[in-house]
């Protein structure tokens, strides 16, 4: 998988004596992979929000002294991949908002990448401020703009993610609790989200009705750990306890947890969770996400066993279905590519030949394991095929005797709208080619996707727990408008 952009990642700690935003700086460097664009943490202290974030990666983003000034017992972050919005840090969470009319009135999110932001609150009880984090992607966002117009509230320069914050904290400054706020505009959130919201003295967490994007709720001396995902807990030593229902909103406050179903739950998580995004340590659904790619790679080899002499992963995702491969059949497992994980995630702009390299600038084959050899080489998906179609001829030229390429999953034939930045349904190849016209295009000895009925046999959950949509077309959660950019092939 070399073509389709992460999503988000968010966290949030909720604790008295725990040191909050060091916490979720360790948290999201854990969760770095669900985006690099940006990043940022809020934090509260009863009194005061303070927020920081920035364009790069955590550590880009963060000092030592930055991290030590945002002071609290409640904190929320975010890696940012951007979906909607754009790439420019006006959209980098998280976010704030006026819960109150005392409060003045500002967009934070035109906040300086250089400079803390800090919102101070009185202690009469209808003041207050909020902040959001948002990992997901509303791909209609009708019934907010027209809330948030009908309110007097300019959404020209909103993301959808800055739509969510305003239109909750309309209905604080109208009069309603945060919990309540949530409540009264949660119908208006047509999308896939998994949101943080903290105030002043409450950390709270809602999800869509299907559960689109994961959410997990752990436990950390005293205190509670939300994160997108189950990876996050063991580098700060907290204990994963459950996964946050879908559908509903969680609260941690000075009263302890407890949780309620703003709508009826029809769990659909993204079985792209699976396929690609998470980190194979994580747990998904109560399955570990690197058994399930291993099994991937057992299955493919069931429904295509092939005589080879090595077997190779492209780095990093594929490597547990290589593995599950290699051994289902008895072939030699090796890295047969290097990857050089950074070059990608910097803001200089590569010079104009390192460029035109394309995917060698990021890849490089170890010769010693291919050349003279018949390559079984594993991938996790094929988006446009551009990558994997020099990854083809970077192992011939490398000395393969044989290239036989195997997808870890079907063939993606449709968009997501549900936070993946994925192409337009034009410029995805399966939509396009049939499995002999790619392997054609790719330069493949052979060519083969592990089937449907595979991939849902290799998570050991019910088909009607997952959302198969860049598959099967199926998408669980109304799309809108943007139903007609989708064409059924």
């Amino acid at each position: 998988m070399q073509n389709l952009g992460e999503k988000c990642a968010v966290f949030g700690v909720y604790g008295t004596g725990l040191d909050v935003a060091r916490l979720s700086f360790f948290g999201l460097f854990a969760l770095q992979h669900r985006g690099q664009e940006s990043a940022g943490i809020a934090a509260a202290n009863g009194e005061t929000i303070r927020v920081h974030k920035g364009m790069g990666l955590v550590s880009q983003v963060f000092t030592d002294e930055l991290v030590g000034s945002l002071k609290g017992h409640i904190a929320v972050g975010h890696n940012r991949y951007s979906t909607t919005g754009g790439s420019k840090v006006k959209h980098a969470q998280p976010m704030l908002a006026a819960g109150s009319t005392s409060l003045q009135k500002k967009d934070y999110g035109d906040t300086s990448p250089s400079l803390l932001d800090s919102v101070s609150l009185s202690s009469a009880p209808d003041d207050g401020a909020i902040a959001i984090v948002h990992n997901g992607n509303l791909p209609t966002t009708e019934a907010l703009d027209a809330f948030l117009k009908e309110k007097g509230i300019d959404t020209a320069e909103f993301s959808d993610s800055r739509m969510m914050v305003e239109a909750i904290a309309v209905a604080m400054r109208e009069g309603s609790e945060l919990e309540d706020a949530i409540k009264k505009t949660y119908s208006l959130f047509t999308g896939a989200f998994s949101v943080l919201i903290m105030s002043k003295d409450k950390l709270i967490a809602i999800r869509d009705e299907c559960g689109i994007r994961p959410l997990s709720l752990g436990e950390i001396n005293g205190g509670y750990v939300i994160a997108s995902e189950t990876c996050a807990f063991a580098p700060i030593g907290a204990t994963f306890l459950r996964d946050i229902e879908a559908g509903a909103m969680l609260v941690i406050d000075e009263k302890g947890v407890r949780s309620e179903q703003l709508i009826p739950a029809n769990p659909k998580m993204d079985i792209f969770e699976f396929v690609y995004f998470a980190r194979p340590d994580s747990q998904l659904l109560g399955k570990s996400v690197y058994e399930v790619r291993h099994n991937f790679g057992v299955e493919l080899a069931k429904e295509y066993p092939l005589e080879a002499d090595v077997v190779i992963p492209v780095p990093e995702t594929a490597i547990a279905s290589a593995i599950g491969y290699a051994r289902e059949l008895g072939i030699p497992f090796e890295m047969g590519i290097a990857k050089n994980r950074y070059i990608h995630r910097t803001f200089i702009t590569p010079e104009q030949h390192v460029r035109e390299q394309g995917v060698k600038a990021k890849l490089s084959p170890i010769v010693e394991a291919i050349n003279g050899k018949r390559v079984v080489i594993i991938d996790d998906s094929i988006v446009r095929g551009t990558s994997s179609r020099q990854i083809v001829k970077m192992l011939f030229d490398a000395g393969a005797k044989e290239v036989h390429f195997l997808v870890a999953s079907p063939p993606v034939k449709y968009p997501d709208f549900y936070g993946i930045d994925t192409p337009k349904q034009t410029d995805l190849i399966a939509a396009t080619k049939s499995v002999e016209e790619i392997e054609k295009y790719l330069g493949a000895t052979s060519l083969r996707y592990l089937s449907y009925e595979g991939m849902i046999r290799a998570t050991g959950i019910s088909e009607d727990l997952l959302c198969t949509s860049c598959f099967t077309g199926i998408y669980p959660i109304d799309i809108g408008d943007r139903a007609k950019e989708v064409r059924l092939t």
